[in-house]
């Protein structure tokens, strides 16, 4: 069952069953600072390969149904870009962290239950563990991409520095001890993001 939410965007609902379900060609571990534009680039990706093609997973997805659930809260408040997520975008990291120190696969198992499409974009990577989940799980089909944009560049996308927040795991976790396959900068240049992005789809492709 799929929760209602944004289109061909997929995290599962209920319970969890074996990762190993359906086993993908190729899995995209999208990260980034808030406002460098992980989502666009994640939409981009899967409008020109095909919702049939390219699932969008959001480990945040399952994070927030569940919060709202335990917290009384309106989940699809939570999903959206509105006053009422950052109201209580803070206690979402702690109470996602207690959750992701319990088990580190909590949520990695939940949003990639009964996939079908062969290329997965895992949007919101934001901690180790969500990388080593994947690259344990997965192995060699795992890449990761970071999609990097000045601080200029997000201040004009509305980003304002919040303690406890910019300078939490949820943002600084892959700051190092990363290698990255791919670097998308996405400052605003189309040409320059449009030739980033065939490059990177045309790996992809090669991988179908």
């Amino acid at each position: 069952m799929v929760c209602p939410g944004r289109a061909h965007v997929r995290w599962a609902c209920g319970g969890v069953s074996s990762p190993m379900a359906g086993l993908p060609r190729l899995v995209l571990l999208l990260s980034g600072k808030r406002k460098s534009g992980k989502d666009f680039v994640a939409e981009e990706l899967q409008n020109r390969l095909g919702p049939d093609v390219c699932a969008i997973l959001q480990l945040s997805g399952p994070l927030k149904e569940q919060y709202a659930k335990e917290h009384g809260l309106d989940f699809q408040r939570l999903l959206d870009a509105s006053d009422y997520k950052e109201t209580y975008r803070q206690d979402m990291i702690r109470w996602g962290e207690e959750k992701r120190n319990t088990d580190p696969g909590f949520f990695c198992r939940i949003v990639v239950e009964s996939l079908t499409q062969p290329v997965w974009v895992v949007s919101d990577t934001r901690r180790l563990s969500d990388v080593e989940w994947f690259q344990d799980v997965y192995g060699a089909v795992v890449q990761l991409v970071r999609v990097v944009a000045t601080e200029e560049t997000r201040k004009r996308r509305n980003w304002v520095f919040v303690v406890g927040v910019d300078d939490a795991e949820s943002e600084c976790g892959l700051d190092q001890g990363v290698t990255f396959d791919w670097v998308i900068t996405n400052d605003g240049d189309e040409l320059s993001l449009d030739s980033q992005l065939e490059k990177l789809l045309h790996f992809i492709y090669s991988k179908l």
